[in-house]
């Protein structure tokens, strides 16, 4: 079984204290691998900085809406996709809703599902929350209090893409949270308790237990 896992930093498995990145050992995607065993097979697709639809001007590629067909492609063929985005979308450069970002993530899904080479089965999950004070001088001026805001609206919305998508849902803030060294990054403790998170949920879907809740 392929699984793709499409996200940001936090599936890349970026360390809070900016030292580099989390190996395989700890990163959820890694611990997830070893749960499921070898009938799976784990495709890591994590970016720092990976938006929904949005452009930053500052670093390339970034623009998921540009790459989650590609990806598709790549490895088809594919039976599951994770979909883990939109922290970054929650910049204070874009000013976004959680509404419109949902409708990102939506246009991300169709994208995904043009390239596809068959239907794959999706879970859609929703990030951590944003720390409060993730804004401060010491931590990433590119966040805010209104990002901290938004980014705790976005279940609701993402549940709701899940639904009308016919998609699984995960909110990760459930089982994770940002680390205190950065206020914006899973910390070890994290990782495994959203690895354990969406282990359970992949057996589930697989038992028909669970589909769009």
């Amino acid at each position: 079984m392929n699984i793709l896992c499409f996200g940001d930093s936090n599936t890349w498995g970026y360390k809070p204290d900016k030292s580099g990145r989390y190996d395989e050992n700890i990163r959820w995607t890694g611990l997830l691998q070893k749960k499921l065993g070898s009938g799976y097979h784990i495709i890591e697709e994590g970016l720092c900085g990976r938006t929904t639809v949005f452009q930053d001007e500052l670093r390339e590629g970034r623009r998921g809406l540009d790459l989650i067909g590609v990806k598709v492609e790549m490895h088809n063929t594919i039976d599951l996709i994770i979909i883990m985005l939109c922290t970054n979308d929650c910049k204070t450069r874009y000013r976004a809703s959680a509404s419109v970002i949902a409708k990102g993530l939506d246009q991300g899904i169709r994208k995904a599902r043009q390239n596809a080479s068959r239907h794959f089965d999706l879970l859609v999950i929703s990030p951590i929350h944003l720390g409060v004070g993730v804004g401060d001088a010491d931590f990433d001026p590119e966040f805010d209090a209104a990002s901290v805001a938004v980014s705790r609206n976005l279940a609701n919305e993402y549940r709701k893409i899940a639904l009308q998508n016919h998609a699984a849902f995960l909110n990760a803030s459930d089982f994770a949270a940002p680390s205190v060294t950065d206020r914006e990054h899973m910390d070890e403790k994290g990782h495994a308790a959203l690895a354990d998170a969406v282990y359970n949920k992949i057996l589930a879907l697989q038992k028909g237990l669970s589909h769009v809740i």
